[in-house]
C-alpha cells in the first residue's frame, strides 16, 4: 500500500510538471497576476489540464490493453501496435472519413473500433493455423498482418488526398488537445475499470481453454469481452490523440517481471506505470526543443523499442 502512495505521489508530480510546461507562460505569478492572471488561467483551463488528463488517461488505458492482449494470446510480445489493432482502427477512421465525413467523434470511434476488433479476430484466427515453433512468431504475424493493413490504408490514403489525416492518426500527438476534445479518453477510462472488475475471469481465460474450462469459466465469452475492451481502448485513443507504440507492450512485462501475473494485483500498477512513462515521455518531447515539440509518438517509439529490446535480450526465457 505504501508503494501504491509513493507511485501515485510520483504520477501527481509528474501532472503539475505537464500543467507548468509549454510555450505560453503559466507560473504561480502569472496566475496570481490581476493583469495576466485570466489569461494564464484561461490556458490552464482550456488547454493544460485536458492535455494532461489526456495523457494519464490514454497511458493507463493502452497498457491495460497491452496486458489483456498478453494475457489472451499467452505471449508476453503482443500489444495492439504489434497485432494489426492499430493499423485497423486506422483503416475504419479512414474508411468513415471517406464514406461519412461529416459523422460524429463517436460514430468514428464505433467504426473504428468495429475495424479493430476485426482485425485482431483476424489475427487470432491466423494464430490458430500457423505453427507456433517460437514465441517471436507470434509479434512477428502480428507486425506482418499490420503492415498488409497499413500498407492498404496508405494505398487509399493516397489515392483520396487523406495521407496527412493518416498521419496524425498513426503517430501519437497531444499538441492538439484541448476542451472539448479529449473527453473520448473517459470512454477507454472506464473500459480500464471493467477490466481490472474482470482481472481474475481473465486471468483463467490466459491459462488456456482447457483449463479455464474445467474451472467453469465461459472461455469464449470472457475471450470476446477482452477483445472487446482492447478494440474500444485502441479505436478510443487512436481517434483523439493516435498511436502510442510500445506502450502496452513494455510496461506490462516491466511489471510481470517484478510482480508476476496475478492480474487483479498487478493491474494498478501496470495503470499507474502506463501513466507515469506517457507523461514522461510527453514532459521529454515539449523540453528537448523547447517551445517546439516532439511528437510523443516519437519519443515512445524511442524509449518503447529500447526498453523492448533489453527486456528482450535480458529476460527471453522469462516473458515467454
Amino acid at each position: 500500500m505504501k508503494h501504491l502512495l509513493l507511485a501515485a505521489i510520483t504520477i501527481t508530480v509528474l501532472a503539475l510538471i505537464s500543467l507548468l510546461i509549454g510555450a505560453g507562460d503559466l507560473s504561480l505569478a502569472a496566475l496570481l497576476s490581476p493583469q495576466e492572471g485570466q489569461y494564464a488561467a484561461q490556458i490552464l483551463l482550456i488547454s493544460r489540464i485536458p492535455r494532461t488528463l489526456a495523457l494519464i488517461l490514454a497511458g493507463t488505458a493502452m497498457a491495460v490493453a497491452g496486458t489483456i492482449m498478453q494475457m489472451l494470446t499467452r505471449n508476453r510480445f503482443v500489444e495492439p501496435s504489434t497485432a494489426g489493432t492499430v493499423e485497423s482502427a486506422s483503416l475504419g477512421l479512414l474508411i468513415v472519413t471517406l464514406f461519412a465525413p461529416e459523422a460524429s467523434v463517436i460514430v468514428k470511434m464505433l467504426v473504428a473500433a468495429g475495424f479493430a476488433l476485426a482485425g485482431t479476430a483476424l489475427f487470432l484466427r491466423i494464430l490458430r493455423l500457423v505453427p507456433l515453433r517460437s514465441v517471436l512468431t507470434v509479434p512477428l504475424v502480428g507486425i506482418m498482418l499490420g503492415g498488409i493493413i497499413g500498407a492498404i490504408a496508405n494505398f487509399i490514403a493516397y489515392r483520396f488526398d487523406l495521407l496527412q489525416s493518416l498521419n496524425a492518426w498513426t503517430t501519437g500527438d497531444f499538441s492538439g488537445v484541448l476542451r472539448g476534445r479529449y473527453e473520448l479518453l473517459w470512454i477507454a477510462f472506464a473500459l480500464t475499470l471493467l477490466a481490472y472488475l474482470a482481472a481474475d475471469r481473465l486471468t483463467l481465460a490466459g491459462m488456456g481453454r482447457d483449463f479455464a474450462t474445467n474451472l467453469g469459466l465461459r472461455y469464449r465469452s470472457v475471450v470476446s469481452f477482452g477483445l472487446v475492451i482492447v478494440a474500444m481502448v485502441t479505436a478510443t485513443i487512436v481517434v483523439t490523440v493516435g498511436m502510442l507504440p510500445f506502450l502496452g507492450l513494455v510496461v506490462p512485462n516491466v511489471v510481470s517481471l517484478l510482480m508476476g501475473d496475478n492480474m487483479r494485483r498487478s493491474l494498478p500498477w501496470i495503470a499507474m506505470l502506463g501513466a507515469g512513462l506517457v507523461l514522461v515521455c510527453d514532459i521529454v518531447g515539449r523540453v528537448v526543443y523547447y517551445p517546439y515539440e516532439i511528437p510523443i509518438g516519437t519519443i515512445m517509439g524511442i524509449v518503447g523499442s529500447a526498453l523492448f529490446l533489453l527486456l528482450l535480450l535480458k529476460g527471453r526465457e522469462r516473458l515467454a
